[in-house]
């Protein structure tokens, strides 16, 4: 009989791609995942990976058995999480990461009311504009602003939210008032720069087709907060959702430019892990996190009520985004 820890340990494994990773994730060392992963083969009396120096792979028993691992976890984890509340308080570490403005605006304020409901319960709060890797960083609940492409995790879509490109009145008076995309070109435009960025191109919508364009300037940072002060301070044009700068769109600080040549929407919600059971106090995070943030995009966007094409569609509703073989998430900005 296989031991559930080596059939953890195994699946780790597989999600993260490597010995190493896996060890790190488990705080054990390379030689110590490799051991138990020869002692679970000689068990299933097969072998489920074929390793070399470079790279490891599932043998096809190998496959069938990983799939099978994932139904046997995830019916012990509901057998855990059913008893879980029989004469204790729900334990457990919560990893969560969200950008750096929602992050410290809806979701960090969030956290000492969900602890005041679940006090057993740690949580690590992991705010950046950089969209961290979910599988490698065990991240159990992401918040994203994204296009969303291809996951291990499922989303629960809370709105298509609008983008715009906006600059501050003194800005224009500098530098003129952009009338098509080409004018963009050679201007000073405020990038969030980080591994991965793909803000280096701006995508509109020109003639009902999504055209991209290069885009440059001397100031970029890795905190879109940053980017808003720069704005304001008349340094560039800046690409940003509409809800987070309504305020500063309604009080005239900062001017839509370029607006016949709107930027596709993107998707706000919050990720999950598909393929093993939740405990409850995990759901229950999720729960509070999009009334939070529905209600935060809601509240931001009364600012803009005499603006309806910058208003987002809301929604709420749970998918799974369909995995990509290495189970690693593929999200573009």
């Amino acid at each position: 009989m296989a031991s559930l820890d080596n059939i953890r340990i195994f699946v780790r494994c597989v999600e993260l791609g490597s010995f190493s990773a896996a060890g790190r994730a488990l705080r054990m060392s390379a030689a110590v995942i490799s051991y138990r992963i020869g002692v679970l083969e000689e068990s299933v009396g097969t072998r489920l990976l074929t390793r070399t120096t470079r790279q490891m792979s599932l043998t096809e028993p190998g496959r069938i058995f990983y799939e099978r691992c994932l139904d046997v976890l995830d019916a012990v984890e509901r057998a855990e999480a059913s008893v879980a509340g029989a004469g204790a308080l729900p334990r457990g570490a919560l990893k969560v990461t969200a950008p750096l403005g929602l992050g410290r605006r809806v979701i960090a304020p969030i956290v000492s009311e969900f602890r005041s409901s679940h006090p057993q319960t740690d949580v690590r709060l992991r705010l950046s504009d950089h969209l961290l890797d979910l599988v490698h960083e065990s991240i159990d609940i992401a918040v994203r602003i994204a296009h969303f492409q291809d996951s291990s995790f499922t989303m629960r879509k809370i709105a298509d939210v609008k983008r715009v490109l906006l600059a501050a009145p003194a800005y224009l008076d500098r530098h003129g008032v952009p009338a098509r995309p080409n004018d963009l070109l050679g201007r000073p435009c405020l990038l969030l720069r980080f591994p991965g960025s793909q803000q280096f191109r701006w995508t509109l919508v020109v003639e009902g087709k999504q055209v991209s364009f290069p885009v440059s300037g001397p100031l970029d940072a890795d905190d879109g907060d940053v980017l808003t002060e720069w704005a304001l301070a008349g340094e560039g044009i800046v690409l940003k959702p509409a809800f987070e700068m309504a305020e500063h769109i309604a009080a005239g600080r900062l001017v839509v430019v370029l607006p016949g040549y709107p930027c596709p929407s993107v998707t706000l919600g919050v990720l999950y892990p598909t393929k093993r059971m939740a405990p409850p106090w995990q759901k229950d995070f999720v729960e509070l996190a999009v009334e939070r943030i529905r209600r935060h995009v809601v509240e931001a966007l009364a600012h803009l009520r005499e603006s309806p094409d910058l208003q987002p569609r809301l929604m709420d509703q749970s998918h799974k985004i369909s995995p990509k073989p290495d189970g690693n998430e593929k999200i573009s900005t």
